[in-house]
């Protein structure tokens, strides 16, 4: 079980997120802090290995806080929650050291399963930019390549013509984890819609094309004079 520190002051931030947290089992929630009173070593040295950072109505402290919490424990996992999802608020999050992002617009009974898909690797975000300044040739940052294995993996059910409810039975995941992945494939494929999306699978080799069916002629069938209906010759 994850140890989880929060840190947000907020309380109407804290409520949700205490409600969203509240049932899961999903981490040990170590505590509930506010940016202005606390440092990145008290986080450290609580033991936590995931931080929930709400972003707040100044994003610097936020951005500072993610830089000193990477520069002491690099392997902890750091969060932001965000009403900002566009590329210059990620870039900058991103290289202060963030593993995810999330929208406050989630609903908190999501929240959980959300924080537990980014710990795994499995929700990452690549803006454009960031990948440009690592030095990656265009031509090799292909748009699938910045997909998660989940996302793939969800992107595949999709273009198979599942439904959002059957893939997160399929997962066991919630639906609302599954939308949250649809839309990260969507924006990430730059593609409107599920056709759309299932048009790129298709194109891009992302599924296997189905065996073709194979028609085997009946065998011949020998009719005896058992099997011949009888005749009902009316008078």
């Amino acid at each position: 079980m994850k140890r989880l520190v929060v840190v947000a002051d907020n309380p109407l931030i804290v409520g949700a997120i205490r409600t969203g947290l509240r049932d899961s089992g999903a981490f040990q929630l170590l505590g509930y802090v506010d940016p202005r009173k606390t440092t990145a070593a008290r986080i450290t040295q609580a033991g936590a290995d995931v931080v929930l950072v709400d972003e707040g109505d100044d994003s610097q402290p936020a951005i500072a806080l993610i830089q000193s919490l990477r520069e002491l424990e690099e392997d902890i996992k750091v969060i932001v929650l965000t009403l900002r999802m566009d590329g210059d608020w990620l870039e900058r999050a991103f290289a202060a050291g963030a593993n995810g992002a999330m929208s406050k617009a989630i609903h908190p009974s999501a929240l959980a399963t959300l924080i537990r898909e980014t710990v795994a690797g499995h929700i990452v975000h690549s803006p454009a930019r960031l990948r440009a300044q690592s030095g990656a040739p265009a031509a090799a940052a292909t748009e699938h390549s910045t997909l998660t294995d989940r996302e793939t993996e969800i992107l595949r059910f999709v273009a198979s013509g599942a439904t959002n409810a059957e893939i997160a039975r399929q997962l066991w995941i919630t639906q609302q984890t599954v939308k949250f992945h649809v839309s990260n494939v969507y924006r990430k494929l730059d593609v409107a819609n599920r056709t759309e999306a299932c048009h790129y699978a298709h194109v891009n080799g992302l599924v296997a094309p189905r065996e073709p069916l194979t028609v085997v002629p009946p065998a011949p069938v020998r009719v005896t004079a058992a099997m011949r209906p009888a005749l009902a010759i009316a008078s």
